[in-house]
């Protein structure tokens, strides 16, 4: 799935968030794969794409200005490839959560 900062995005039912020093460390328990966010700004979007229509708004919020995002951008697509994120618009079983 190709990522699309002007969609809107969620973390995978799978996925757990471990905050940490450092930023954040994501785990999703259905591929088993384990990606660190090396940052808080980071996290914080992430913590925040349910509250925005699109990636570039969560990151607007977030105080990051358009002409700043090409790092958190890639990062994101990163995030995406690795099914860390899903499409908002994407259902998730009933009863599961992201932690």
């Amino acid at each position: 799935m190709a990522f699309d900062p002007d969609r809107g995005w969620q973390l995978h039912h799978q996925v757990a968030v471990r905050p940490e020093p450092f930023g954040a460390l994501l785990y999703h328990f259905g591929t088993r794969k384990l990606s660190f966010l090396k940052n808080r700004i980071i996290v914080e979007i992430v913590n925040s794409l349910a509250d925005h229509p699109d990636v570039r708004s969560a990151c607007r919020a977030a105080g990051i200005d358009d002409d700043q995002q090409g790092p958190y951008l890639h990062a994101f697509g990163v995030l995406v490839q690795s099914k860390m994120l899903i499409p908002a618009d994407q259902n998730s079983p009933e009863g599961s959560t992201a932690s």
